[in-house]
């Protein structure tokens, strides 16, 4: 196995984009935070700390970071026994995995929360290792999450193909120098994941696995 193909998770693999929003948008509330949904869907994808700042500013009391974090862990810790996985996840990454990837996830994610989405996606037979957010210093859109998937799997970038949702993964990817590809159904739009970075955007994993063959991925069987 010489190639690797590295998936973000949430709203990649698994349907969850939506239930962060919610579950951000009342631990906000909670705080006395009036922020949007539709700020909070575009910040989505960030790690924790990153997304606060990212909605509440740099002047914000950052005593609050952990509170706020720790009360969305809880709110979406209810969903855990029954996060979905979006439609064709689990049979594209047993597709890649039969013919020759190495396949790395890179999340966010960790913990009780990163075995949950593992479970909802079913493959952890075709997987071959997880960068966490506990693995790294600093998160999307910085490269390390995707740096430290290739050194998981022991393949440069110029061997490897990222696939994410949202802009935050494609600008990681493009930084750290792999073929990135997008998918829509993290509900960020097309040209905007084109503009990050994508090379081919699909619908879901489903319409990549059924268009696979002209795909980066079906491409890169030539490398």
């Amino acid at each position: 196995m010489d190639r690797a193909a590295v998936f973000d998770v949430d709203g990649t693999l698994v349907d969850t984009n939506h239930l962060h929003v919610v579950t951000w948008w009342e631990a906000f509330r909670q705080a006395g935070h009036d922020v949007p949904m539709h700020a909070v869907h575009r910040a989505v994808g960030l790690g924790s700390t990153d997304l606060v700042a990212h909605l509440l500013g740099d002047d914000r009391d950052q005593d609050q970071d952990a509170r706020l974090s720790a009360a969305h862990t809880a709110l979406y810790g209810q969903y855990f026994d029954r996060l979905p996985a979006l439609p064709g996840a689990g049979e594209l990454l047993r597709r890649l995995h039969g013919d020759g990837w190495t396949v790395v996830l890179a999340t966010s994610a960790s913990g009780a929360e990163l075995g949950a989405l593992r479970r909802a996606i079913d493959a952890d037979d075709a997987i071959t290792a997880t960068a966490s957010a506990d693995d790294v210093t600093r998160g999307k859109p910085a490269p390390e999450p995707v740096e430290h998937a290739l050194e998981l799997a022991g393949v440069p970038a110029s061997r490897a193909v990222f696939v994410g949702d949202t802009v935050w993964d494609m600008q990681a990817g493009s930084k750290a120098g792999a073929r990135c590809v997008g998918v829509l159904c993290g509900g960020i739009p097309r040209a905007d994941l084109e503009q990050a970075g994508a090379e081919a955007v699909y619908a879901d994993p489903a319409d990549l696995l059924a268009r696979l063959d002209g795909s980066p991925l079906g491409r890169a069987r030539r490398w």
